[in-house]
């Protein structure tokens, strides 16, 4: 875990949820020391709070566009 990383507040969903898919594969390749895993343990924790509020966030923006619009009719199938 020598690399610099991103900030996590920085990244897309699609990239923090990729960040975290790798951190959950290494935590499970097993790591050769403690400190190491406890810090990939530690950021998967925060990728994983950072994806949740994305989601949130785009559900609550869908609720709100969908609240905005007409409710269109639902016409029957003419076969019936």
């Amino acid at each position: 875990m020598d690399k610099k990383q991103p900030k996590i507040e920085s990244l897309s969903y699609e990239q923090a949820f990729q960040e975290l898919e790798d951190v959950v594969s290494a935590l499970e390749a097993g790591q050769p020391n403690l400190e190491d895993a406890l810090m990939l343990f530690e950021r998967g924790q925060a990728l994983a709070r950072h994806c949740a509020s994305l989601l949130d966030t785009a559900e609550l923006r869908v609720r709100r566009l969908s609240d905005s619009e007409p409710v269109l009719p639902v016409e029957p199938d003419a076969e019936e």
